[in-house]
């Protein structure tokens, strides 16, 4: 035994015809071996998604890239991922302008998909696309806000549901503005997943900041403060000059220590109460700091002491099971700092759960495609 592998062995050159071993202007000597192997067969007949993550173009989940508005409208998608890939109003470490690639990629199942959690394959209840990114520049604050608005603007006007992949949390007041405007005069709401309240007056001087995003559509009137409902919050900040701002205007903030005393199961209720009080439909905006650091260390300001990565993943589910999503962003993965993806696929998960949970409900019957009343 010589230990090689068994395998289909090819004929000897010396078995070759002589009319194939004679060179020839349009027949290479090889030729015999290639049809040997069979590399000159057809392609196998597969669906688009079924193909290895690794393979082709990055979209999410091997999803349709599809940018012209015209044809989501055709398509009537149900779900289309946008990246805003925008990280100029962090205040502390940079890198999310890379997350929503980092996102798209951090995935490795491919096909229509089976959610094990939900009980549902998705991408078969759901028509679902990829529909790029926004067009930003670096070191454009101001105009990269103004492009992540139009673009939003330009999908949700499809009817498709949003879900944006950032970049830095700034993004959310761009973001939830278009969606406002959209639906107005319906109003939406906020269900905020982070460590920080993100409700600061401004960051060191901009009010573009990523530590002010919530104040601002607050300010604005795209969204009341009696409809924002905050989970998670920890560490340092915000100081009690913000958070009596935030009682002023009827936030409702859980606490971490509030999950640590009562369970993520007890406060995840609490909140879709809250959230469905008021609002026609809610915005989710998960900051993925509020995912404890040592699950997650790829953020720009980490914050010990988070929920799990189970717990939230469980939250986003429930509350995509029983609330009218309007759209959600994912925000603040800045793979730089990552390590093993391990943040990128909490992020992918998040996601992938979200929408699952919708694909559920639309197998049960229900519209989940936004249908505007004028």
């Amino acid at each position: 035994m010589s230990g090689r592998p068994a395998g289909r062995r090819l004929a000897p050159a010396a078995h070759l015809s002589e009319s194939v071993r004679i060179m020839s202007p349009s027949t290479p000597p090889f030729a015999a071996s290639i049809a040997n192997l069979g590399w000159s067969g057809r392609e196998e007949p597969r669906d688009p998604l079924d193909r290895p993550s690794y393979v082709g173009p990055v979209s999410f989940a091997q999803l349709p890239w599809i940018e012209d508005g015209a044809e989501l409208q055709r398509l009537q998608a149900d779900i289309a991922i946008i990246g805003a890939p925008f990280d100029d109003a962090v205040t502390h470490r940079p890198g999310t302008r890379f997350g929503p690639r980092a996102i798209r990629e951090a995935q490795y199942q491919t096909g229509t998909l089976h959610s094990l959690q939900v009980g549902v394959e998705p991408f078969t209840a759901l028509t679902a696309v990829d529909a790029g990114d926004a067009l930003v520049y670096p070191g454009r604050l101001e105009y990269g806000h103004g492009a992540i608005y139009r673009k939003v603007r330009e999908v949700a006007a499809t009817g498709a549901i949003p879900i944006v992949l950032g970049g830095d949390h700034s993004i959310t007041w761009p973001n939830a503005t278009a969606v406002a405007e959209l639906r107005w005069p319906q109003r939406i709401g906020i269900v905020h997943f982070d460590a920080h309240a993100d409700a600061s007056v401004d960051g060191y001087g901009s009010l573009h900041s990523h530590g002010s995003p919530m104040r601002r559509l607050i300010e604005s009137g795209a969204v009341l403060g009696k409809n924002f409902v905050q989970v998670g919050l920890r560490g340092y900040f915000p100081d009690t000059e913000t958070l009596s701002w935030m009682r002023e205007n009827g936030m409702r903030s859980h606490f971490m220590t509030e999950i640590e005393e009562r369970g993520s199961e007890a406060v995840i209720a609490d909140a879709i109460s809250e959230a469905l009080d008021g609002p026609d439909a809610i915005w989710i905006s998960l900051d993925i700091d509020v995912v404890d650091p040592g699950l997650a260390p790829g953020t720009g300001t980490p914050e010990p002491g988070g929920m799990l990565t189970r717990e939230l993943l469980r939250g986003l589910r429930q509350i995509a099971a029983q609330v009218p999503v309007a759209g959600m962003d994912i925000v603040e993965v800045s793979p730089p700092y990552d390590w093993a993806e391990s943040t990128a696929m909490i992020a992918n998960r998040a996601a992938l759960e979200v929408i699952s949970s919708l694909a559920k409900r639309k197998e049960a019957g229900e519209t989940i495609r936004w249908q505007p009343s004028r």
